[in-house]
């Protein structure tokens, strides 16, 4: 492309400019090349104002120097996690060398010029909010629209030779992103030498522990030393012994994979061992695609929830951080029953020794059915059934109570207490699911490598922790106060000094604080919504 030169002027030729007129005043307006998914026909009004209407990319001497990087930038979409067959770049390479070789004729300049302008836009909207809608995978993700006026700048930027700082500015500043297209380009290169495929195991056993003769092992060591599980050694030598060495490179794996870190090598350790890299790689571009979706969050507290990874993180400030505050398990809902919906919410407050009103699902599919079988259930779980016509007030009579509940005139609720569902603290993010954080006296469940257990709660490890930072400019809230009032008992409700963003997000690909490489399954499918969604969206485009 030797034609891509420098031009020395800025201003443009008068007899381009008639050609290029007020976009929305020309047929040309509603021409689908210019007018490409994902851009908004306003962009490219604003792009080619009635005051300047000429050329973008163009200049009387020819192509500005933008233009060589526009295509370059365009052609490596996918070291950006994007898809360089959404831009054509080859249909834009052929329009602007049909304006140079046709001497800058005017009307062929002008179709250059707005293709080029429609997907350069396409490509800036595309790394700051996202191929597709989030609607179109979460249903319950709400954001506010980020403010990224890239028509109104983009024509300085090309002027001034800034493109490449206007597009590293689209994409988003989360540490978290930075680090996954590092990861990319790893995966990128790990995938153009193809990893041995590992046999099952010989033993009736169906796994393969320490000290068991596995053919595969030395494929295995190759494996784990390319995924950078185990330490290259250059004394190594071939042996078909299953070695501890070998099983505590399989922990590491497992760690990273959302397995029991147990160092047997069974049939779920092998499949992950032997999923192809290309799948690693579209997790990573599904995680960038998410991430493009998060609005941008002013300097102050964030909690985050992963779904997948079945963890919170609390950061004191969401735009510097890097490493989290504050790391537990959760607990979150059951997959295909009662899922834990993606969402954005505040936290505003903090209730302790929280009352348990039963939602109504809940009491309708499985406690009532108890109650009728069984009398001593109320008072075993202390219970109370409270009407929801006289200000909250208990029932006396059990069976008038009981049918109460059943006709919607009485609600079921679990007292304050050690019994209480919600242990000694509900974290409350006002939202119309009905969906917060909270204790639980179910502190086995966080022992399990994979955590839906919930009716779409949202269960904290360390909830005296997570009261802790969420109620840290509150100096009388020490930690000693935060476990007295969790214990005693008495309902209290303690609003925050500034409500907390909680991103309640799912991803399967992440790094995690110590720089590895972290995939995870696809546990709710919302994977499989977001590939369809994409090719949806390749296909529009062509």
């Amino acid at each position: 492309m030797s034609w891509l030169v420098p031009a020395c002027a800025v201003h443009a030729d008068p007899a381009i400019d008639v050609r290029i007129a007020p976009f929305a005043e020309t047929p040309a307006a509603r021409d689908a090349r210019y007018v490409a998914p994902g851009v908004d026909p306003a962009w490219i009004e604003q792009l080619y104002p009635r005051a300047q209407p000429g050329p973008v990319w163009f200049t009387p001497e020819g192509p500005r120097a933008a233009v060589g990087v526009a295509l370059r930038e365009l052609r490596a979409a996918g070291e950006r996690g994007l898809s360089p067959d959404d831009y054509d770049v080859d249909a834009l390479e052929r329009r602007i060398g049909a304006a140079i070789q046709d001497a800058l004729e005017p009307a062929v300049v002008a179709d250059a010029d707005r293709a080029l302008s429609a997907a350069v836009l396409r490509f800036l909207s595309d790394l700051n909010t996202g191929r597709v809608r989030p609607q179109q995978v979460e249903p319950a993700f709400r954001v506010p629209p980020k403010r990224a006026p890239f028509a109104t700048v983009l024509r300085e930027a090309v002027a001034r030779d800034r493109l490449a700082d206007l597009i590293a500015g689209a994409e988003p500043a989360f540490p978290q992103y930075a680090q996954l297209r590092r990861l990319l380009a790893d995966y990128r290169t790990l995938a153009a030498r193809p990893l041995p495929a590992l046999p099952p195991p010989a033993s009736p056993r169906g796994k393969v522990v320490v000290g068991d003769r596995y053919p595969g092992a030395p494929a295995l060591h190759d494996v784990l030393v390319a995924l950078g599980d185990l330490a290259a050694d250059p004394a190594w030598t071939a042996d078909v012994t299953y070695s501890e060495t070998l099983a505590a490179a399989v922990q590491r794996f497992q760690a990273r994979h959302g397995l029991a870190p147990d160092g047997i090598l069974g049939r779920d350790t092998l499949a992950a061992l032997n999923t192809p890299v290309a799948e690693r790689i579209e997790q990573i571009v599904l995680s960038l695609e998410r991430l493009r979706w998060l609005p941008d969050f002013d300097t102050g507290p964030l909690i985050a929830i992963n779904i997948p990874s079945f963890r919170l993180w609390a950061f004191a400030d969401a735009r510097g951080a890097n490493r989290a505050t504050l790391s537990m398990p959760v607990v979150v809902g059951r997959a295909m029953r009662s899922e834990t919906p993606v969402f954005i919410g505040e936290m505003r407050y903090v209730e302790f020794s929280p009352y348990w009103n039963v939602p109504p699902g809940i009491l309708r599919n499985e406690l009532l059915p108890r109650l009728l079988q069984d009398p001593s259930y109320l008072k075993r779980e202390d219970m109370e059934i409270v009407s929801t016509r006289r200000g909250g007030a208990a029932f006396a009579d059990e069976a008038a109570s009981v049918a109460a509940l059943r006709s919607g005139e009485a609600r079921l609720r679990q007292r304050p207490g050690p019994r209480n569902a919600l242990g000694g603290v509900k974290f409350v993010l006002p939202n119309t699911m009905d969906i917060y954080l909270h204790a639980t006296p179910a502190r086995e469940l966080f022992d399990r490598t994979r955590r839906d257990f919930s009716h779409g709660c949202i269960r904290v490890r360390d909830p005296e922790a997570l009261a802790s930072f969420a109620l840290r400019d509150s100096p009388a809230w020490t930690l000693p106060q935060i476990e007295a009032a969790m214990t005693s008992g008495v309902n209290r409700v303690v609003p925050l000094a500034a409500p907390i963003p909680v991103v309640v997000f799912y991803t399967t690909a992440i790094v995690d604080g110590e720089g590895r490489a972290v995939f995870l399954p696809d546990v709710y499918g919302h994977d499989r919504k977001l590939i369809a969604a994409l090719r949806g969206r390749s296909r529009q485009a062509q």
